[in-house]
């Protein structure tokens, strides 16, 4: 494993320009190897020492290393609420573990030696990846603080559920795509959202006097998550209280800018359209088919709005049955669990050239359709993605589903995708050769 050349090729990114969340790698980052949470003792005694303890309140969970521990712990550290597995029986994955993945190399963009997929894992700082071929359970593996049994935060692949969703509410015609958003929440018929459609919102086409930054220079990033309560630390009024105060700045439906808050008016949509709380209706219409092994949870605000573009917590073989479903067309567990026709109509995909203002140098061709992330490439692979590496990746024409968790030290997949999406690129091509 050659670190040093993983940064050289972040380096070559970031002379072409990144979006404002994907901040510049150090000279000298941590070996990931020397982040361990577990080799770095976090959270062990009772109580921990001062130096090892983590706490929601001071801000220490969403700090690095700590959130090595952290992201597997989350449940410890926030307020939630539950997502029901519900009654239904645990459908089991078959297991068909193969050995020679490890050793499938590849090349990572921009850079002139190969790597295997093995040694990628760690110098992503994995938490934990799975790999379904065909539905069977081909390849696992867990680092650090997380095992099988463990939650881990999904970030921002929660917006692929509730665009799921809301996708299946628009096919049932429960949600009308080219509404307004304040036909169905009147509450935002001033802000910026009021005048924008359904659709622009799913696709994040959406005009916002907005900046999306994980890097704390964005004052109105900043009254989001404080609002949100993200940081435990600082409660704030909630996110149905601020998202009225977001102006309108341009045309909607020209150009793809990445904003969350697109995200909690998605849920907000799904919850006049159903009558039902957004946990509630993940759990009924989604996490209690999937024959899943365990309850998920969201992290919620001061009001106990769930926060459903960020915080989706469950285990990780979960999140790979989901992506299966996805795969077969929204076939799972011997029932249709969303309708054919929605999930065509998110493979479909949105716009390229509205993408192309968001500014992501490693997806080009790409586009952002339903909350998803569209390749467009000769596999038809389509993507949930969350910051810090977290993942879900189909690929239909290798019948391949991998799910990973992850704690980068920095936010934007940018950092990750040099060695992510070769990588899982080049384990589908040997998955399709045997």
């Amino acid at each position: 494993m050659r670190i040093p050349r993983t940064i050289a090729t972040l380096a070559l990114l970031s002379a072409v320009g990144l979006p404002a969340w994907a901040q510049a790698p150090s000279d000298k980052p941590l070996d990931p190897r020397d982040t361990d949470p577990i080799k770095l003792g976090w959270m062990v005694g009772s109580p921990p020492p001062a130096d090892k303890m983590i706490r929601g309140r001071d801000g220490t969970a969403y700090q690095f290393p700590q959130w090595r521990w952290s992201f597997s712990h989350w449940r410890e550290l926030v307020p939630t609420i539950e997502v029901s597995r519900g009654p239904n029986p645990l459908v089991r994955l078959t297991r068909e573990t193969r050995t020679d993945l490890d050793s499938v190399t590849f090349m990572p963009m921009g850079g002139d030696k190969p790597m295997t997929w093995a040694d990628s894992l760690e110098a992503n700082y994995t938490d934990g990846i799975v790999v379904l071929h065909r539905g069977k359970l081909v390849y696992e593996r867990y680092f650090g603080a997380l095992t099988a049994e463990g939650n881990h935060i999904g970030f921002s692949v929660t917006k692929s559920f509730f665009g799921t969703i809301a996708a299946t509410l628009i096919a049932e015609g429960k949600l009308d795509a080219d509404a307004r958003v304040d036909k169905y929440i009147p509450e935002l018929a001033q802000s910026g959202f009021g005048d924008a459609t359904v659709a622009q919102v799913l696709d994040m086409t959406t005009a916002l006097d907005f900046v999306e930054s994980y890097a704390g220079d964005s004052p109105s990033m900043n009254a989001y998550r404080d609002a949100g309560g993200w940081d435990a630390s600082r409660i704030g009024s909630g996110v149905h209280e601020f998202l009225p105060t977001i102006k309108k700045q341009g045309t909607h439906g020209t150009e793809f800018h990445y904003r969350t808050p697109n995200s909690d008016v998605i849920g907000w949509l799904i919850a006049r359209a159903t009558k039902k709380g957004p946990a509630e209706v993940l759990s009924e219409r989604i996490w209690s088919k999937l024959g899943v092994e365990e309850d998920a949870f969201l992290q919620v605000d001061a009001d106990g709005t769930p926060l459903v573009g960020t915080s989706l917590n469950a285990r990780l073989r979960d999140f790979a049955r989901f992506g299966e479903m996805l795969r077969l067309d929204g076939r799972y567990n011997g029932q249709e669990i969303v309708p054919k026709a929605a999930v065509e109509e998110i493979r479909r995909g949105a716009s390229r050239e509205a993408f192309v203002f968001g500014n992501y140098p490693t997806l080009q061709g790409w586009s952002y359709h339903d909350q998803w992330w569209i390749s467009h490439d000769d596999h038809g692979v389509y993507m949930a993605r969350g910051i810090h590496g977290q993942a879900i990746y189909i690929d239909p024409a290798a019948e391949m589903v991998i799910a990973r968790f992850a704690s980068h030290p920095l936010a934007g997949n940018v950092n990750l995708d040099p060695l992510s999406l070769p990588a899982y690129r080049a384990i589908a091509e040997r998955l399709m050769a045997q």
